[in-house]
């Protein structure tokens, strides 16, 4: 394994604030390069934890390829665990169990204990209920026998969390926050898209539908092979004000839409730390807005500052990366109504999943006007913001009659499926297409192309 990846901190944003305006956008994009490890390398010891939480209610029986699915996909991921690496696999029912190790720990990964750890799923049986804060719980514990910085775990479920009432899976979901990453995926169609988004978002994983138990092999070991890249734990996006500023939201818009605003905690004076997870070599983008006193023309203000911060073992802290959010008014409206493209871009991404997820409710809910309306809308940015993939999914859930101008119509009978991976892909992102040579500001007038991500 290499070293900590290196960080690179851009800004992209129009700085030009008409007079009385108030508000300043700005997309920041943090790439980090050089920190993946290498293929075939053993894990430095204790550094990185792996669970692998499967579901084993009674309903992983219907179809009979469900749980056999499972299980080959827990032993992909178990066999793409690197030499060194940590590793717990913990069933799920009403309860949750210990599968492997056989002790309450975390075993270390090797040619054997790979091994030990298959034969002991093999074994795994369908019955009970879902209690899925109970399985977190257990995975949380396990994780706490060790001190290892980077911590990731895979849920597996087909079923909602029918054993547990709301509140106790979000006192579950809040008591583990911050401890561990954890990437969901739901299996056939018979789980809540909600339920498990909002695991994914708050413990800075992802989210996803698997809809045939075939694919869940690929899934599993392209999810713990992802997780075996990841270099550095625990990184944080700081932003400081200056007095009188405040910060409005702060966002992760790419690869996938995670609200982090709620996440601050205070780094006085001035400052706040959001988390961003664990990181390899990949590049994330954040829309961060920041509201500012009033001032007049020509006035000019820092109203940000970005800093990357790794922490180190001993509690110390590195920055290893910096930008500045900047402000300037003007009664030119030639520079203050420009849009950079990169703000716009991803404010039309956000918009667009949530007219989706809008949409989607409103039509559980017999809500014909607002759903049509709402997915219309969808199927007008999936358009203009070339988003294809979505614009596809989008088509089986409406008639498209137009769109361009997004006029739909409610198609009479949706698939399950088709509904659920609208729902659970919505939140996923294209990135902007880098700048050409005569758009070096970032500035365009309108959101410009796109990248599928």
């Amino acid at each position: 394994m290499s070293g900590a990846p290196e960080f690179a901190v851009e800004i992209y944003q129009n700085e030009y604030l008409s007079v009385g305006a108030t508000e300043v956008n700005s997309i920041i994009t943090v790439t980090a390069t050089g920190g993946a490890a290498q293929a075939g390398t053993a894990a430095p010891a204790g550094s990185t934890a792996e669970v692998i939480i499967v579901d084993c209610s009674g309903s992983m029986h219907v179809p009979s390829t469900k749980l056999s699915s499972a299980k080959q996909a827990t032993a992909a991921a178990i066999d793409t665990l690197r030499d060194g690496v940590l590793f717990a696999v913990i069933a799920g029912t009403d309860e949750a169990r210990l599968v492997y190790p056989y002790r309450h720990d975390l075993e270390v990964a090797n040619a054997q204990t790979r091994a030990e750890a298959k034969q002991a799923v093999t074994k795994l049986q369908a019955n009970g209920g879902t209690a899925i804060g109970k399985w977190l719980r257990l995975a949380d514990s396990v994780f706490a026998t060790r001190t290892s910085s980077m911590r990731h775990a895979i849920l597996l479920t087909d079923g909602q969390n029918m054993h547990e009432t709301p509140r106790q899976l979000t006192r579950t979901i809040e008591a583990v926050t911050g401890h561990f990453v954890c990437d969901c995926r739901g299996v056939g169609t018979d789980w809540e898209v909600k339920e498990l988004r909002t695991i994914a978002d708050t413990l800075l994983g992802t989210v996803d539908i698997v809809a045939e138990p075939e694919g869940l092999e690929a899934d599993f070991r392209a999810m713990a092979a992802q997780a075996m890249d990841k270099a550095v734990a625990d990184v944080s996006l700081r932003l400081w004000t200056p007095q009188g500023a405040t910060i409005k939201f702060v966002k992760q818009v790419e690869p996938t839409l995670s609200d982090l605003t709620s996440r601050r905690t205070e780094v006085p004076p001035r400052s706040g730390d959001y988390p961003t997870g664990s990181w390899g070599s990949e590049t994330r983008d954040y829309h961060v807005c920041v509201q500012v006193p009033a001032a007049a023309t020509g006035e000019k203000m820092l109203a940000g500052r970005v800093s990357l911060v790794l922490p180190g073992a001993d509690g110390s802290e590195t920055v290893v990366g910096k930008g500045n959010i900047l402000a300037v008014w003007t009664d030119d409206t030639a520079l203050s109504t420009r849009i950079n493209r990169e703000v716009a871009h991803y404010t039309g991404q956000a918009e667009l999943a949530d007219a989706i997820q809008e949409g989607l409710e409103a039509r559980k809910a017999g809500d014909v006007e607002t759903a049509t309306a709402k997915l219309g809308r969808a199927v007008k940015l999936a358009t203009e913001t070339g988003h294809s993939d979505t614009a596809k999914l989008l088509a089986k859930v409406v008639d498209v009659e137009d769109a361009k101008t997004g006029t739909v119509r409610l198609k009479r009978k949706v698939a399950a499926v088709d509904e659920m991976t609208l729902d659970t892909r919505s939140s996923k992102t294209m990135r902007v297409r880098k700048k050409s040579a005569d758009s070096a500001d970032g500035t365009a007038d309108a959101a410009g192309s796109a990248d599928e991500s």
